[in-house]
């Protein structure tokens, strides 16, 4: 009964806590945003290495006549998030 009375007091006080954050600022939007952008882009180099590390495995035990595993595509050089772009506002419509 403690233990169950303990956890709700703790959980309404972590939740009043967590409500109270203040919003982020522009640079620290722009600082997750990146990091973000990092994540992803880590993300997509190591689903390529693991293409490669696939492959290799599948034509060691590939049997004769079998078709080749697929090619892996590389991904892209990584490219920072650029915040300084201004969003684009869509076109007048003009009859």
């Amino acid at each position: 009964m403690k233990k169950s009375i303990a956890f709700t007091f703790c959980a309404v006080l972590a939740g009043s806590v967590l409500a109270a954050l203040p919003a982020l600022t522009p640079e620290a939007q722009e600082a997750a945003s990146l990091v973000k952008a990092k994540t992803a882009y880590g993300d997509k180099v190591g689903a390529y290495k693991l293409c490669l590390a696939q492959n290799k495995v599948a034509d060691e035990y590939r049997a004769a006549g079998t078709p080749a595993p697929a090619t892996c595509v590389a991904p892209p050089p990584f490219v920072a998030p650029d915040a300084t772009v201004a969003p684009t506002t869509p076109m007048p419509l003009t009859k």
